[in-house]
């Protein structure tokens, strides 16, 4: 019944010729102040982790950098070593 009513109302709007008041935005400094606002809400939920996690965290990430360049060093030296020895090259 409500969605007749609305759509009567729709219609007799567009008989009329009256359109809605259009609704004007805010500037672009209010939008800019409402989003920073915003910003500083969020930024109070994060949950920032401890020096100990930090820590513990780059210690990580410092062991597996040197794990993966020891064996990217050991798989470039052992294929250039199998291709001096299929071409034939004396290393120096």
């Amino acid at each position: 019944m409500a969605d007749a009513k609305a759509a009567a109302k729709k219609q007799d709007a567009k008989k009329s010729g009256n359109k809605p008041a259009n609704k004007k935005k805010p500037n672009v400094f209010q939008r800019l102040w409402k989003y920073l606002i915003a910003c500083k809400g969020e930024l109070k939920k994060i949950t920032w982790p401890t020096p100990r996690q930090t820590t513990k965290n780059f210690l990580i990430v410092l062991v597996v950098i040197i794990i993966m360049g020891l064996f990217i060093f050991a798989l470039d030296r052992g294929l250039f070593a199998l291709l001096g020895l299929v071409m034939g090259m004396s290393q120096t």
